[in-house]
């Protein structure tokens, strides 16, 4: 597929039916959490469906077999649909480097970094044309595409470059539910305030609701989602409620995505005598935290993400995780007395796990003129490796071995390593209990993790043993049939599936105030 790169203002993108646009009253309102629980149950009915999310901003990415950079949470609703992840899923990622800049990734490939005012003010414009290639591609090749919002559709500070909400869904005529958090209060007010903030062109795509995390008698919610649709003329699909340790890979945060789940659901005691003790370095710009769910994924294993240097003391294991700014990462770690805590670790023979930006840190010597620009800076040498940015991003699927298991992973980042000693571990080294690697997603791999958690557990002087049937797959499956599960017994599938497939409801009412008409914006195909 060629990919422009200019606006295409030329009328709707693909058939009116096949598609839906999730949105949210606010982040984290669960539209990922929905996005993959309405792919799994259409998958499960026999239905070829795929996600996407036109632009996303996070530090959690993955890499396509084919080499593409994408969100994270997009390759786990992929997951949920059981397709290939692809770099049309999201075509544009925005991956932080400070408050006020990003890295622009488009079609799996960096293109540049971008300050959020130079973004705003035309680079995304130019960007949606892209976009709307990308969902019309996987409109032709899949009978339903589910799209993810962004934030909420009434920011309306930023409607008029809008490509991720109400923007893709009026070029595509996509009917809109929105969800929202009613754990967080104010929920009815915020799906009133949210549909009037809207124009009149936008509001006519808002079909109706989605309640998350309700806990209690649905009956008692009634009378107001009965006012709700009084007030609206629209209706609630669904009313999902709190369930626990529930949700897929996000895409920022310091959530571990599935040990809550998997540490409430098992109920055996550890498979040894021991339980290990996981403390992660909450280090700036952290990426891929996910890293750590599959320990936490272990009978046994207790993982809790730390900052100061007394909190690594009675841990078994320290990791230090991928980040967006390795440079500022290791300051960080100094300031706080964390890199003197890793020393004094390292002398004593107690494990320490870097991966990624973490691995680089651990090294010798960081020459960075790319990402910091920070020229050469001395690194915490527990490690025989010097590092050196890179322009180019290494984007990669590594296949290898290690501990005498079969490895799996990927690769993202800008630093070339050079090692230039100790015992050869995946694509770093190993000195004493000091590990690195720029494999991320290793621990995924069941007998390399076990493996490595009983070289932890001897190195740390634990009566741990992993247990020996715990597949990080199957229960990653099972959370995803869970999402499924929410959506069909919760929410009504047959009207859901009525607006997927005729697309938007006609006839339904405007909402005053409403927004003043786009004077200079992507108004979509709809105008």
């Amino acid at each position: 597929m060629t990919v422009s790169v200019t606006a295409d203002r030329s009328g709707p993108t693909g058939p009116p039916g096949g598609g839906l646009l999730v949105a949210g009253t606010t982040s984290d309102a669960g539209k990922s959490v929905v996005t993959a629980g309405i792919c799994r149950w259409l998958v499960r009915k026999g239905v070829k469906v795929a996600p996407f999310k036109a632009q996303n901003m996070s530090l959690n990415s993955f890499v396509t077999r084919d080499g593409a950079e994408i969100g994270r949470a997009q390759a786990m609703q992929a997951a949920a649909a059981r397709v290939e992840p692809s770099a049309l899923m999201n075509p544009v990622l925005l991956k932080p480097g400070s408050d006020r800049s990003s890295q622009v990734v488009l079609m799996g490939k960096p293109v540049g970094e971008l300050s959020a005012r130079g973004y705003h003010a035309g680079r995304q414009e130019q960007l949606f044309g892209t976009v709307t290639e990308c969902l019309a591609e996987l409109r032709r090749t899949h009978d339903a595409v589910i799209c993810e919002g962004a934030g909420s559709p009434a920011e309306i500070n930023l409607r008029r470059s809008d490509i991720v909400n109400m923007g893709i869904a009026r070029a595509a005529r996509l009917p809109v539910v929105v969800v929202g958090d009613i754990d967080r209060g104010g929920v009815f007010a915020s799906f009133f305030g949210t549909t009037a903030l809207l124009s009149p062109e936008d509001q006519e795509l808002i079909a109706g609701y989605v309640v998350n995390k309700f806990r209690g008698d649905v009956s008692l919610l009634e009378p107001g989602l009965d006012m709700l649709r009084d007030l609206t003329g629209r209706r609630t699909f669904g009313v999902l409620p709190f369930a626990h340790g529930l949700g897929i890979d996000e895409e920022d945060g310091l959530r571990v995505s599935l040990r809550g789940a998997v540490r409430e659901s098992v109920v055996a005691p550890p498979h040894g005598a021991d339980v290990l003790r996981v403390a992660v370095c909450a280090v700036p710009l952290m990426s891929n935290f996910t890293d750590v769910d599959a320990l936490a994924a272990e009978p046994g294993v207790v993982v809790r993400f730390v900052d100061r240097p007394e909190e690594l003391a009675d841990a078994d294991l320290v990791v230090v995780p991928g980040t967006r700014g390795t440079v500022r990462a290791l300051a960080w770690l100094r300031e706080r007395g964390l890199a003197d805590a890793l020393a004094r670790r390292a002398a004593e023979g107690r494990p320490v796990l870097g991966i990624c930006g973490g691995f680089q840190l651990l090294g010798e010597r960081i020459d960075d003129d790319v990402e910091s620009k920070a020229g050469t800076v001395e690194g915490l040498g527990l490690l025989p490796v010097r590092v050196r940015f890179a322009v180019e991003k290494t984007l990669a699927r590594p296949v290898g071995e290690a501990l005498g298991e079969h490895v799996e992973g990927y690769e993202i980042h800008h630093g070339v390593a050079e090692v230039l000693g100790g015992e050869s571990f995946l694509d770093g080294c190993r000195v004493g209990a000091v590990w690195g690697t720029h494999w991320h997603g290793s621990l995924e791999s069941d007998g390399f993790r076990r493996a490595f958690l009983r070289e932890v557990a001897k190195a740390a002087g634990r009566a741990f043993v992993p247990a020996p049937d715990t597949s990080f797959g199957a229960l990653r499956e099972e959370q995803l049939d869970r999402l499924g599960d929410l959506i069909e017994e919760h929410a009504d599938t047959d009207a859901l599936l009525r607006l997927i497939e005729d697309g938007v409801p006609g006839g339904l009412p405007f909402i005053p105030p409403g927004a003043p008409p786009l004077t200079r914006s992507l108004q979509g195909g709809n105008r």
